[in-house]
Protein backbone atom coordinates (compact mmCIF):
# COMPACT_ATOMS: atom_id res chain seq x y z
CA UNK A 1 0.00 0.00 0.00
CA UNK A 2 1.17 3.82 -0.60
CA UNK A 3 1.66 6.51 1.60
CA UNK A 4 -1.53 8.46 2.32
CA UNK A 5 -2.20 11.44 -0.20
CA UNK A 6 -1.61 14.56 1.10
CA UNK A 7 -4.59 16.64 1.01
CA UNK A 8 -5.62 20.35 1.45
CA UNK A 9 -8.83 22.03 1.29
CA UNK A 10 -9.31 25.57 1.56
CA UNK A 11 -12.87 27.73 0.90
CA UNK A 12 -11.68 31.13 -0.30
CA UNK A 13 -15.14 32.46 -1.00
CA UNK A 14 -17.91 30.30 -2.28
CA UNK A 15 -14.83 27.76 -4.35
CA UNK A 16 -12.81 25.32 -2.50
CA UNK A 17 -9.44 25.54 -3.65
CA UNK A 18 -7.88 21.61 -3.60
CA UNK A 19 -4.28 20.31 -4.05
CA UNK A 20 -3.75 16.69 -3.64
CA UNK A 21 0.04 14.83 -3.56
CA UNK A 22 -0.23 11.30 -4.36
CA UNK A 23 2.64 8.91 -3.62
CA UNK A 24 3.14 6.74 -6.58
CA UNK A 25 6.25 5.59 -8.43
CA UNK A 26 4.11 6.31 -11.86
CA UNK A 27 6.36 3.65 -14.01
CA UNK A 28 6.30 4.05 -17.91
CA UNK A 29 7.09 0.95 -18.84
CA UNK A 30 9.68 2.02 -20.85
CA UNK A 31 13.10 2.25 -18.70
CA UNK A 32 15.36 0.02 -18.33
CA UNK A 33 17.11 -1.33 -14.84
CA UNK A 34 20.62 -1.46 -13.77
CA UNK A 35 20.36 -5.38 -15.62
CA UNK A 36 18.63 -4.11 -19.02
CA UNK A 37 15.16 -5.36 -17.99
CA UNK A 38 12.42 -3.07 -18.60
CA UNK A 39 10.93 -1.80 -15.83
CA UNK A 40 6.68 -2.76 -16.01
CA UNK A 41 4.76 -0.52 -15.82
CA UNK A 42 2.96 0.77 -13.26
CA UNK A 43 0.98 3.58 -13.00
CA UNK A 44 -2.83 5.62 -11.48
CA UNK A 45 -5.51 5.40 -14.01
CA UNK A 46 -7.94 6.55 -12.52
CA UNK A 47 -8.84 9.43 -9.89
CA UNK A 48 -12.11 10.50 -8.78
CA UNK A 49 -12.74 12.71 -5.75
CA UNK A 50 -16.49 13.71 -4.18
CA UNK A 51 -17.47 15.64 -1.78
CA UNK A 52 -21.09 15.19 0.35
CA UNK A 53 -21.63 12.11 -2.06
CA UNK A 54 -21.12 14.32 -4.96
CA UNK A 55 -18.42 13.33 -7.91
CA UNK A 56 -16.70 17.13 -8.14
CA UNK A 57 -13.62 15.73 -10.10
CA UNK A 58 -12.93 12.27 -12.46
CA UNK A 59 -9.59 11.91 -14.71
CA UNK A 60 -8.09 9.14 -16.41
CA UNK A 61 -4.09 9.61 -16.38
CA UNK A 62 -1.79 7.30 -18.27
CA UNK A 63 2.14 6.81 -17.85
CA UNK A 64 2.96 10.03 -18.80
CA UNK A 65 2.22 11.52 -15.44
CA UNK A 66 5.08 11.95 -13.41
CA UNK A 67 6.24 10.07 -9.87
CA UNK A 68 4.58 11.12 -7.15
CA UNK A 69 1.91 13.39 -9.10
CA UNK A 70 -0.11 16.59 -7.54
CA UNK A 71 -3.71 17.75 -8.79
CA UNK A 72 -5.20 21.28 -8.34
CA UNK A 73 -8.25 22.33 -8.65
CA UNK A 74 -11.36 24.41 -7.69
CA UNK A 75 -15.27 23.73 -7.09
CA UNK A 76 -18.24 25.11 -5.78
CA UNK A 77 -20.92 23.90 -3.31
CA UNK A 78 -19.12 23.30 -0.62
CA UNK A 79 -18.59 24.48 3.15
CA UNK A 80 -16.22 24.57 5.93
CA UNK A 81 -16.20 21.08 7.49
CA UNK A 82 -17.42 19.24 4.22
CA UNK A 83 -15.02 16.24 3.22
CA UNK A 84 -13.09 16.06 0.55
CA UNK A 85 -12.57 12.40 -0.29
CA UNK A 86 -9.51 11.46 -3.28
CA UNK A 87 -9.57 7.85 -4.76
CA UNK A 88 -7.21 6.45 -7.18
CA UNK A 89 -6.51 2.71 -9.23
CA UNK A 90 -3.60 2.21 -11.11
CA UNK A 91 -3.03 -0.27 -13.75
CA UNK A 92 -2.74 -2.83 -11.36
CA UNK A 93 -5.13 -2.93 -9.72
CA UNK A 94 -3.87 -0.81 -6.08
CA UNK A 95 -6.40 1.70 -4.95
CA UNK A 96 -5.84 4.28 -2.30
CA UNK A 97 -9.24 6.70 -0.49
CA UNK A 98 -7.97 9.81 1.75
CA UNK A 99 -9.82 12.25 2.69
CA UNK A 100 -9.49 15.49 4.69
CA UNK A 101 -11.85 18.33 5.74
CA UNK A 102 -12.52 21.87 4.17
CA UNK A 103 -10.93 24.17 5.81
CA UNK A 104 -11.38 28.31 6.24
CA UNK A 105 -8.71 30.32 5.07
CA UNK A 106 -5.71 30.92 7.45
Amino acid sequence: MSDPMRIRAILNGDKVDVRVLMAHEMETGQRKDAAGKVVPAHFIQSVTVTCKGKTVLSAQWGPAISKNPTLSFKFSGAKVGDKVIVSWTDNKGDKRTDEAPITAPS
